[in-house]
């Protein structure tokens, strides 16, 4: 015999937090935004260098650090933002997305080695 009420009713389930009680963004350890809907986990050293570490970014920060440095590179740098940001493509591409939305992306042209 089929029941006649749900098992759990709705009141049963917790309700979701309001936009006011959402903790903010964290931002982002390369430029400095914050995060969006989509925040990806990076390893500032790769797991295969021995990379334990993890920190927020935005996607598409991600995408140009792999497009723009070797492993052994990024494991020289290791947690040091300021040394990745020394370098000429990384500086054009944060202050190229200053000023767009937490969720922007956008295709990424490997680097040519």
């Amino acid at each position: 015999m089929a029941r006649k009420h749900s098992k759990h009713s709705r009141n049963d389930w917790a309700e979701e937090p309001d936009e006011a009680e959402a903790p903010p963004p964290v931002p982002c350890w390369l430029c400095g935004r914050p995060t969006g809907s989509t925040i990806v986990w990076h390893h500032p050293v790769p797991k295969s260098r021995g990379g334990r570490d993890v920190v927020p970014m935005h996607g598409i920060c991600q995408q140009t650090l792999t497009a723009n440095f070797t492993n052994s590179e990024l494991q020289r740098h290791g947690l040091d933002v300021e040394a990745l940001l020394a370098n000429p493509a990384i500086r054009k591409f944060v202050d190229w997305v200053a000023n767009k939305d937490p969720d922007f992306t956008a295709p990424i042209s490997k680097k040519q080695r």
